[in-house]
């Protein structure tokens, strides 16, 4: 089965990025990334590439490279269903806020649209592939709608998980540790896979393309997001006992990541995880358990999720007591807004709950982050509805020079690992903030000795 034409539904932070990169390796098959959002398809239509909707090192060129070749970004959303013959669906899939499930089981409306949509529209047979990340059976709800409202037309369908890391995206996708399809065992759910292996095979290693049954290949995303989230939550659990006894969280991990069994990977202490996956993929995971009574498997997962919270709040809490147990009225800078370096994204952000936090306690922030705008920001706040809108624009202010957010500033608070943060003029920021002056490094990537040299009062996560 050869493929021609692909399409997916849905221009965000998985569908745009990985689009590119299969149009890039497989220029003999054309690629329609489709989205209602006429303000998106335009930005990645635009000529100033540093306008794109998603920032990714890397993306750029990838999109310049293909793009008008065999890459395609448009609202036109029937006609490309129509041309295709695979259909990735890459919506968004957050966590349910109403009804049964509410703020635990993943909300799948937009993937039921999506269904529907490619029932209604296709003529001919089509490979549908689940690009978002969704609970374990989706796929059978999928093909009961794809079966029972179409018009006799035959669908496959396939889970193919994305298991990217913002801001290193583009890598990832060119040179992933695997890539995981799943679909039905009959002969023709095997014609499918390997149809879409096929695809892969272009530029990724045959042995780094695994195949399963399409509930382990759902069930695999939530758990891998889970794994990584939990060794997060555990190393920052960990950093709470090393500033009470005097050790050193850095120390520690090096130490049990040199353990081949362990490994050094996430296991930096921080303010906490943040982005679209972790907290959503585990909240899910313990829906799916407690749906089937396994209660001490959610309690378990929870714990992930409870700790991370802890740890943000923890966080801004030593904020209000180190600088005399209030905050009201006096400055605090923010480096940073998204959830990590390298990325625009700030779903989950530490520092929303931490602004939030301190906000509370009608704290004055200024926020600098290089790549998250104004807008963003103050949606971030606003969607809490802890505050009025005109509360939060008063409270908070967004500055474009690093420099003139310290300026006056009671303390500094580093809630991104920006890698532009450690070569600042720390004396020149000194120099212009009130006496004393603290920084509190949320990320751990400062050298702290410097700054007490300085002058800075310290407080990095997880140093006794």
């Amino acid at each position: 089965m050869k493929i021609k034409n692909i399409c997916c539904i849905g221009a965000g932070y998985v569908g745009g990025p990985t689009m590119a990169v299969i149009a890039q390796k497989c220029p003999h098959i054309k690629v329609t990334v489709v989205d209602v959002n006429a303000a998106r398809i335009a930005a990645w239509n635009d000529d100033d590439l540093d306008k794109l909707p998603v920032f990714e090192p890397g993306l750029d060129k990838v999109v310049e490279e293909a793009r008008g070749r065999n890459l395609f970004f448009s609202t036109y959303v029937d006609q490309a269903i129509d041309e295709a013959d695979m259909i990735f669906i890459s919506v968004n899939t957050p966590t349910k806020t109403y009804g049964k499930g509410k703020g635990m089981a993943a909300d799948l409306k937009y993937i039921e649209l999506c269904a529907r949509q490619i029932a209604s529209v296709s003529k001919t047979n089509k490979i549908v592939v689940e690009k978002s990340t969704l609970p374990v059976r989706t796929a059978s709800a999928i093909k009961n709608i794809l079966d029972h409202t179409g018009n006799g037309v035959e669908f496959q369908i396939l889970s193919n998980p994305e298991f990217l890391a913002e801001g290193t995206a583009i890598e990832d996708l060119l040179a992933p540790d695997r890539v995981l399809i799943g679909g039905d065992m009959s002969d023709k759910g095997k014609q499918a896979i390997q149809a879409l292996v096929d695809i892969y095979a272009n530029w990724v290693p045959q042995e780094r393309i695994l195949t399963t049954n399409v509930w382990s290949s759902e069930l695999s995303k939530l758990t891998a997001n889970a794994f990584l989230a939990q060794r997060v939550s555990s190393i920052n659990s960990l950093s709470v006992l090393c500033e009470k006894t005097g050790a050193d969280v850095n120390e520690v991990a090096k130490a049990i990541g040199m353990d081949s069994r362990i490994g050094s990977k996430f296991l930096k202490s921080s303010v906490g995880f943040g982005g679209s996956c972790f907290q959503k993929d585990i909240l899910n995971l313990v829906y799916i358990a407690k749906t089937y009574g396994l209660n001490e498997v959610a309690d378990y997962w929870e714990q992930v999720i409870i700790m991370n919270d802890y740890q943000k709040n923890r966080f801004s809490n030593n904020i209000v007591s180190t600088l005399y147990n209030t905050v009201s009225g006096k400055k605090i800078t923010f480096l940073g807004w998204a959830f990590k370096k390298d990325t625009n994204d700030t779903r989950e952000s530490a520092a929303i709950q931490v602004a939030d936090n301190l906000l509370n306690e009608q704290a004055h922030i200024a926020v600098y982050d290089p790549k998250v705008v104004e807008e963003r920001m103050y949606a971030d706040l606003d969607y809490l509805n802890t505050r009025s809108e005109e509360e939060n624009r008063n409270l908070l202010k967004v500055k474009a020079d690093p420099y003139e957010a310290c300026k006056d500033s009671h303390a500094v608070a580093v809630l991104t690992e920006w890698d532009a943060f450690k070569a600042y003029d720390w004396q020149r920021i000194y120099d212009n903030m009130l006496k004393p002056a603290f920084v509190f490094d949320g990320r751990g990537i400062l050298d702290t000795q410097k700054l007490e040299d300085i002058g800075f009062v310290c407080y990095s996560i997880g140093k006794g």
